[in-house]
């Protein structure tokens, strides 16, 4: 193989043609010929003989003629939608949601399975949950997996998708202990071999997805914030301002000590900013002081009886939500402080729910405990994908593998079974179980 300068390869640089094209008329799109030089930096030369392959792979296709400043009428191209499909899974609090898209990420299916009782997070059923749902979204969409580009996961917890055997998760407020979640995947044969399954944190999920497409969008420093039954965060510092493939980092920003020998969090240690910020210890210290909804069938709706509760000026129901938000902007100012983001951004079920009754507080009580020179260029604002920001964020995962492979599909190493654990779905309640 010849190789270039700097050691790429003739190979190298046309996979890189490819992706610089494709990125480009997808977040840029459509456009002509004649603007994708400009655009990628591109000879016209290399953007004919790039664009000619990539229609013969069929993934872009026409998209009207537009006439130009006195000569031929110019073709306009976009990718094709139909061209392949990604599937997105939220491995929520409340329930495993799983969604189809085509290649514009355009829901074409969708399920949702909750978690009995809520917070169950055995393993073994939230996997029978996402190879039922992948089953579910195929049938629904009659489509086949010859056209699948993976399937991307967000999950709570740390990742560590560097493990031998596949991608492993260590949730220590949900009770996962190092567990081998891509091979408990994989051992379900909902999709082939060949199709990747691509997990990652669930908050780093929501915020590419806002940075690619939602209230994100033009920030280069951001953090999104996922606000649910307990709380995370990803912190983004080298957004695209044409929305691009940028990636965040996942923040264990819940677990930061806001209360020295404070309330326990579910984490087992004292004073966490999710003892006092989460959905769960919210409705727990509502309950504790007089409060709550005894007949609410999960946390959603019992948050919208403190809501209401709060609507009908109960004094309890505003003082908790008054102290929510303080610790949330408290909270917020350690991340203002330490990463001077420009815009930061609420989202999850219980940020959204939460958000327009309690945001004014919040950007109070964060201003009020930051620097002012930081928290003077910051907006704190609600993410505005709505509910299904994880799902569409975990859709993106092999959307970026196939922008980095430039529209080919990677090559998928072996993956050996994970040490010390069973592959097969006889994993059911309670802990993994794991060999001696």
């Amino acid at each position: 193989m010849t190789t270039g300068r700097g050691g790429r390869t003739v190979r190298d640089l046309r996979r890189g043609n490819r992706s610089a094209v494709l990125q480009r008329l997808y977040f840029g799109g459509p456009m002509s010929r004649q603007e994708l030089g400009p655009a990628t930096g591109l000879s016209s030369g290399s953007v004919s003989n790039v664009v000619g392959e990539l229609v013969a792979d069929g993934l872009l296709e026409e998209a009207g003629i537009v006439d130009s400043d006195g000569g031929r009428p110019r073709t306009l191209l976009r990718v094709a939608p139909g061209s392949a499909h990604m599937i997105g899974v939220d491995v929520g609090e409340t329930r495993v949601r799983v969604e189809l898209f085509d290649l514009a990420l355009t829901e074409l299916a969708r399920t949702e399975m909750p978690l009995q009782p809520s917070g169950c997070y055995d393993v073994g059923p939230i996997v029978d949950h996402v190879r039922t749902g992948i089953t579910s979204v195929l049938a629904q969409a009659r489509v086949g997996t010859d056209r699948l580009l993976g399937v991307g996961v967000g999950v709570p917890g740390i990742v560590d998708r560097e493990a031998p055997g596949g991608t492993v998760v260590h949730g220590q407020t949900i009770g996962w202990d190092a567990v081998p979640l891509e091979a408990l995947l994989r051992a379900t044969g909902a999709v082939p071999p060949e199709v990747p399954y691509i997990i990652d944190n669930g908050a780093r999920t929501l915020g590419q997805a806002e940075m690619w497409f939602g209230a994100g969008r033009g920030a280069r420093e951001a953090v999104v914030v996922l606000f649910g039954s307990g709380v995370g965060a990803s912190l983004i510092t080298d957004g695209s301002p044409d929305g691009g493939t940028t990636e965040g980092t996942p923040l264990e920003w819940g677990h930061l000590t806001v209360s020295v020998r404070g309330r326990r969090c579910r984490c087992g240690a004292l004073g966490c900013l999710e003892a006092y910020t989460g959905a769960e210890s919210l409705l727990a210290r509502w309950a504790e002081r007089g409060g709550g909804a005894a007949d609410a069938a999960d946390e959603e709706e019992a948050l919208s009886g403190l809501l209401a509760a709060a609507a009908a000026a109960d004094p309890v129901a505003l003082e908790v939500l008054e102290e929510t938000a303080e610790y949330l902007g408290a909270g917020l100012s350690d991340v203002i402080n330490l990463f001077r983001p420009e815009r930061i951004l609420i989202g999850g079920w219980a940020g959204l729910l939460l958000g327009p009754h309690i945001l004014p507080a919040v950007r109070e009580h964060a201003a009020r405990y930051s620097l002012r020179h930081p928290a003077d260029r910051v907006s704190i604002g609600l993410g505005s994908l709505g509910p299904d920001a994880v799902t569409v964020g975990a859709a993106t995962l092999p959307l970026s593998a196939f922008f980095a492979t430039g529209g080919r599909p990677a090559p998928r190493p072996p993956q050996p079974e994970a040490p010390g654990w069973r592959t097969s779905l006889e994993v059911r309640a309670g802990s993994p179980a794991r060999r001696p």
